[in-house]
C-alpha cells in the first residue's frame, strides 16, 4: 500500500528535476492542509460556538483548504509551480484579510501560516520569491498593527504593544528569511556544481568511448596491414591456380571424344570456381574485420570462430611457422563482439610471429575452465623476463622499435577482455617462448546465428 502511494505521488508529469523531487512532499502537505483545516474547524464547532469575530477566519481557512486541494489537482496535471504560487497566494491573501479584520495582536499566537509561506516560497520558488513574500508579510504585519491602532481603546496602550512586538517580529522574520536565503543558495549552488560535474563526466565518458572505439579500429587496420603480405602471396597462388586451369583449354584439343573434352572443361571450371571462392572468402573476411562499426554483441561459439579464423592466421605467419590448433569438442558460447575476439587473437599471433623470426610453432588451444572458456596461445619465441611481463599490458609499453610497434596492442586486448567480463595473463621465460591465457565468461544460452 505504501509503495503504491509513493508511486502515485511520484507519478506527476513534471519535467524539472528539482520540482519533480519536491512534488511528493508538497502534495502531502497540500492534502494535509486541504483535509486538516476543515476537520479542525468541524471538531471545534462540535463542542463550542465560533468565537466572536472569527467567522472571517473560518471562511478564509475553508477557502485556503479548497485552493490547497485544487493545487494538488494542478500538480497531477504537471503545473507544479503554478500550483505552489496559487497556494502561497491563498495563504498571503488569507493572512492579509485576517490581520486587517482582527489585527496583529490576535494573530501573534499562531505563526504557522506565516512561517509556512516563507519556507514554501523559498524552497520551491527560489530566492526572488522568498524576498517578495517577506516584503508582503511586512506589509501584512503593518496592516495588522494599523488595525490594532484603529481598534485600540487607548492610543498609549497600542503604542506600548506595537513598540514591544513590532521590532522583534520584523527582526525575527528577517533572520529567518536570511537563513533560508543562505541555505537555499548553498543548496542550489551545490546542485548546480553537481550537475555540472555530472555533465562533464558524461562528456568525458563519451569521449573515452569514442577514443576506445577509434583505438580498436586503428588496431584492426594495423592487424590488417600485417596480413597484407600474406594475403598478396595467397592471392598470387589463387591466380596461378586460375591461370593453370585456363591454360588447360589448349590441351582440350588433344582430347579424343567430345564427352572427354566436356568433362575436362567442367573439371577446369570447377577448379577455377573453388579458387575464386577461396579468394572471395579471404577478402570478405578482411573487409568484415577491418570495418569501423558500432559494438555488436552476439552469442557465438569460440571453437567455430577460431576455426573460421584459421585462414587469416595462416596469412599472418611465414611458411617457417607451423600453425596448430587444439580445440574443445563441446560448444563454448560467449557473448561479445566477434570482431574484437578476432582482433585479440590476431594481435597476439602477430606478436608471436615477431618473436619467432627463424620459425617455430604457434598453438591455439581452447578448453572449458569452470564458468569460463580459456584460450591458450603458445609460441616458441624468445620469451620475456619477469620485468617485461609486469609491464606488457600497460599502454605504450613495447620492446620493439618505434617503427615496429606502438605498445597499444596488448593494452587494447586487456581492456576488451575486461569489458567482456574476462581477463588475460601471460606465462613466459627467456628462451622458452610465451603463452597467453585469455579467459572469457561462458553464457548459458546456445549460440545464435554465427
Amino acid at each position: 500500500m505504501l509503495n503504491r502511494v509513493t508511486r502515485w505521488l511520484r507519478g506527476a508529469p513534471i519535467t524539472d528535476e528539482v520540482d519533480r523531487r519536491n512534488a511528493p512532499v508538497m502534495q502531502l502537505l497540500l492534502l494535509f492542509y486541504g483535509i486538516a483545516l476543515p476537520a479542525n474547524w468541524a471538531w471545534h464547532l462540535s463542542s463550542r460556538p465560533i468565537p466572536e469575530g472569527w467567522t472571517i477566519v473560518l471562511v478564509l481557512d475553508l477557502i485556503t483548504a479548497s485552493l490547497a486541494l485544487f493545487s494538488v489537482f494542478l500538480i497531477r496535471r504537471g503545473d507544479f509551480r503554478l500550483a505552489i504560487k496559487l497556494f502561497v497566494g491563498a495563504l498571503l491573501a488569507s493572512l492579509l484579510l485576517a490581520y486587517h479584520m482582527l489585527g496583529a495582536q490576535a494573530q501573534l499566537i499562531d505563526q504557522v501560516s506565516v512561517i509556512l509561506t516563507l519556507v514554501i516560497s523559498g524552497l520551491v520558488l527560489g530566492r526572488r520569491a522568498l524576498w517578495i513574500v517577506f516584503a508582503l508579510l511586512m506589509v501584512i504585519f503593518a496592516v495588522g498593527f494599523v488595525a490594532d491602532a484603529n481598534n485600540a481603546e487607548q492610543t498609549a496602550q497600542w503604542i506600548r504593544n506595537s513598540m514591544r512586538n513590532a521590532p522583534s517580529l520584523v527582526l525575527s522574520y528577517l533572520i529567518i528569511t536570511i537563513i533560508l536565503d543562505r541555505t537555499l543558495t548553498a543548496l542550489r549552488e551545490s546542485l548546480a556544481e553537481s550537475n555540472a560535474r555530472r555533465r562533464e563526466l558524461q562528456l568525458e565518458m563519451a569521449e573515452r568511448e569514442r577514443a576506445q572505439a577509434q583505438l580498436i579500429h586503428a588496431q584492426k587496420l594495423e592487424a590488417t596491414g600485417r596480413l597484407a603480405s600474406g594475403v598478396a602471396h595467397d592471392f598470387n597462388n589463387i591466380l596461378d591456380v586460375i591461370l593453370g586451369f585456363s591454360y588447360q583449354r589448349h590441351r582440350l584439343q588433344d582430347v579424343g571424344s567430345d564427352r572427354e573434352r566436356s568433362d575436362a572443361l567442367a573439371d577446369s571450371l570447377e577448379g577455377v570456381e573453388v579458387a575464386a571462392k577461396r579468394g572471395t572468402a579471404i577478402t570478405r573476411k578482411l573487409l568484415s574485420f577491418s570495418r569501423s562499426d558500432l559494438l555488436k554483441l552476439q552469442v557465438f561459439d569460440v571453437t567455430q570462430a577460431l576455426s573460421e579464423l584459421q585462414p587469416m592466421l595462416r596469412q599472418l605467419f611465414p611458411p617457417t611457422v607451423r600453425l596448430e590448433s587444439v580445440t574443445d569438442t563441446a560448444p563454448l558460447p560467449v557473448r561479445m563482439d566477434r570482431s574484437e575476439l578476432e582482433l585479440m587473437i590476431l594481435n597476439i599471433a602477430a606478436n608471436a610471429r615477431d618473436a619467432m623470426p627463424e620459425g617455430g610453432r604457434f598453438l591455439v588451444a581452447t578448453r572449458r575452465a569452470g564458468d569460463s572458456v580459456e584460450i591458450a596461445m603458445t609460441d616458441d619465441g624468445h620469451g620475456m623476463d619477469e620485468q617485461v611481463q609486469r609491464h606488457i599490458f600497460e599502454p605504450f609499453f613495447t620492446t620493439k622499435s618505434a617503427a615496429d610497434g606502438t605498445g597499444l596492442g596488448l593494452s587494447v586486448i586487456r581492456d576488451i577482455a575486461a569489458a567482456a567480463g574476462g581477463d588475460i595473463r601471460v606465462d613466459s621465460a627467456i628462451g622458452k617462448g610465451s603463452t597467453f591465457y585469455l579467459r572469457l565468461p561462458l553464457v548459458e544460452t546456445e549460440p545464435a546465428a554465427l
